[in-house]
């Protein structure tokens, strides 16, 4: 049941990145270029439907990137990366009515640091790849954005922003995203898979993001 109010009452929206924000996965179009996609993409599937442990899944499509020249990383953000219909038009109406913007994201900093600079939303947490003498190395660097981290994270921009609950609402797809959908005021299952789907207050299965707009007056 979702609450009847405005959406400028609203005082953040938290996002998940891959497959929400953006219509891709990132790590699985990385893999391309080790032509490992198919066998990357399979593992990121099984993780979104909660079959594996998310960590673990993670580290270990990773540490198969490891030599990977950098530059796939820019071929991935200019030429395959495309935001969610709906995304701009979302983002534009945050601004337009004051609601903060949090991007939270399993995947990697290199891509949530570029759509923050492009989209002007404020805040972003993602997973940092670890490259040296321009090739990833196959390991990750410092705290793991996991579905408990998206969780806290949501917890603790909430307090900063002096927000009661009802005013956050959070949206996502995968089995990662679901302590962060049940902790927000309002989960939004967007696109998503089956236990994400029965974890949100509200479901958007078709459309793009615009319709989490249209939840509100």
């Amino acid at each position: 049941m979702l609450p009847d109010m405005d959406f400028g009452e609203l005082g953040l929206i938290v996002s998940d990145m891959d497959s929400t924000l953006i219509t891709i996965e990132c790590v699985d179009e990385i893999a391309a270029g080790v032509g490992l996609k198919d066998k990357v993409a399979e593992i990121t599937e099984r993780s979104m439907r909660g079959e594996l442990d998310f960590e673990q899944s993670l580290r270990s499509r990773v540490a198969l990137l490891a030599r990977l020249d950098e530059r796939v990383l820019a071929d991935v953000y200019e030429n395959v990366l495309k935001l969610s219909p709906g995304a701009e038009f979302l983002l534009d109406e945050c601004k337009r009515h004051d609601v903060k913007f949090l991007l939270v994201s399993g995947g990697f900093t290199f891509f949530t640091e570029r759509l923050q600079q492009r989209l002007g939303f404020e805040y972003q947490h993602a997973n940092v790849l670890e490259i040296e003498n321009g090739r990833l190395t196959g390991r990750l660097k410092g705290r793991i954005i996991d579905a408990q981290a998206k969780a806290d994270l949501l917890r603790e921009y909430r307090s900063r922003l002096g927000l009661q609950p009802h005013q956050v609402l959070a949206m996502g797809d995968g089995a990662n995203d679901i302590p962060m959908l049940k902790e927000a005021g309002i989960g939004v299952a967007y696109r998503a898979k089956p236990k994400a789907r029965a974890a949100a207050d509200a479901c958007i299965n078709f459309g793009g993001l615009e319709r989490v707009r249209g939840l509100f007056g």
